[in-house]
């Protein structure tokens, strides 16, 4: 992680001020005075509701040597080490941007509608085998997240593989500029955000922005399948276009995939050596696909390729499997969902073999704007009726799922709740040994609840 005097933080970030020794040392930034702050200069974010700076004198008392302040912000604090800064979430990523530069590493840039946080640990678990690698952590992919991401990354790093989320148009190309990666990857593009941008077409626009501080000669990644991606990257000069997904048209495709009760295996236009990765999926292939053009831009070997995909750690809520009641068999991915992930959910399931029934419980699907309603109905409808045996959804949006599986399945097999209590309370009753249930829906649907109820205490 950063560590500087505060003189060369002063140099770090423009139009500052420092108020306090210039040879003080700090070690970590952190915008969060409830954490652990012994070392650390303190950044106050102010925002609509909340103004970091009231919490400056108890970041001090948590430790912190020095703190960010906001020039124009009233009450400065006296007798205590600060620079003095034009605005605080500015500075710092002013601070994170010079601090990246003084590092000799390479960075990763990592974005897409669906994926890019699994996209990002295989990249990680692939590129580890030869290097020394950090990547994004949770969901620190943001405005906030990102820079606080690159100052904490260890100065032997060799490797930097960052996620980077958006709600909005120029949020993607703050955050490649400031971060500058010599490989950007777009996983997809999928339906969030619809309901601010108003069309997928938008949607690839905020995408792409990733190439915005992508260095010349850098290579980018992206999905050959998709035509809004296609159609665009004709505009680019100077990067290295490299194309992955299903059509043999990409660089990288696949040619087998067998869904497997672990994970899927897989082999590749480009080894004739078989892939696995422990998780399921076909569309997790595709991710994987990923991961493994952005190992041969690093040469990776095939044989560091092939261990690092097989040792895989997946952040939670992916496709996680896990042991239920019963003897039944949990698949939680209930991190978040759009049309695009449902569907790839909905496939997964249907794929399984070797389970005496299979359970589809799928909530609401936020932020689709005047469309959800047919969004969740198109979800419906491709549900095979000999591939899936019951359909349960939750909330208020999922009942247009179950609208939409019903002319499919009977009244019999789909099953529409608004109380997650009932929810848990029939599937508990209900499920029973070789049972494999799948759960999704949006992140503010919370239905890890649901997994968490199902799960075997053993």
């Amino acid at each position: 992680m950063i560590t500087r005097k505060l003189g060369e933080i002063e140099r770090m970030i423009s139009s500052s001020e420092l108020v306090g020794d210039p040879e003080l040392t700090v070690s970590g930034v952190s915008i969060n005075s409830r954490e652990d702050l012994n070392g650390k200069l303190f950044v106050p974010i102010k925002g609509e509701r909340f103004n970091g700076h009231e919490f400056v004198e108890d970041a001090f008392k948590k430790g912190a040597i020095a703190c960010l302040w906001r020039s124009e912000e009233p009450n400065k604090p006296t007798g205590v080490p600060l620079v003095l800064v034009d605005d605080t979430l500015t500075a710092l990523q002013e601070l994170a941007s010079s601090y990246r530069n003084d590092l000799a590493l390479k960075v990763v840039g990592v974005t897409g509608s669906n994926g890019k946080t699994s996209t990002k640990d295989m990249i990680f678990s692939v590129l580890s085998t030869q290097y020394k690698v950090q990547k994004t952590e949770g969901n620190f992919n943001n405005h906030y997240g990102l820079p606080l991401t690159i100052l904490k990354t260890k100065e032997d790093t060799e490797v930097l593989v960052l996620e980077m989320g958006m709600s909005s148009r120029g949020e993607i190309e703050l955050l490649s500029k400031l971060s500058e990666p010599d490989v950007a990857v777009i996983t997809n593009i999928g339906e969030s955000h619809i309901q601010d941008l108003g069309s997928r077409e938008e949607i690839a626009e905020a995408k792409l922005e990733i190439t915005a501080g992508l260095k010349k000669n850098g290579s980018f990644i992206y999905m050959g399948d998709e035509p809004l991606l296609q159609e665009r990257v004709e505009r680019y000069e100077d990067i290295k276009l490299i194309p992955f997904g299903q059509e043999s048209t990409n660089e990288y495709y696949p040619i087998f995939i067998k869904q497997e009760a672990n994970g899927t295996s897989f082999t590749t236009n480009k080894a004739s050596r078989p892939f696995f990765i422990p998780i399921l999926g076909r569309h997790n292939v595709y991710n994987a696909l990923a991961a493994i053009a952005v190992g041969q831009v690093f040469n990776v070997s095939w044989e560091n390729t092939i261990r690092g995909l097989s040792q895989l750690k997946m952040t939670k809520m992916r496709a996680e499997i896990s042991t239920g009641i019963n003897g039944s068999t949990i698949i939680n991915d209930a991190y978040n969902a759009s049309p695009t992930s449902m569907k790839a959910a909905v496939e997964l399931l249907q794929d399984l073999e070797g389970y005496k029934r299979k359970y589809l419980v799928l909530g609401d699907m936020l932020e689709l704007g005047d469309q959800e309603k047919m969004y969740h109905q198109e979800i419906g409808a491709l549900i095979d009726p000999a591939k899936i045996d019951f359909v349960f959804t939750f909330g208020e949006l999922g009942k247009w799922i179950g609208e939409g599986a019903l002319p499919n399945l009977s009244k019999k097999r789909v099953f529409s709740f608004t109380d997650k209590e009932k929810l848990i309370e029939t599937l508990k009753n209900d499920i029973a040994d070789k049972d494999v249930i799948l759960i999704k829906a949006s992140r503010g649907m919370r239905l890890e609840e649901v997994v968490d109820s199902l799960k075997s205490e053993e």
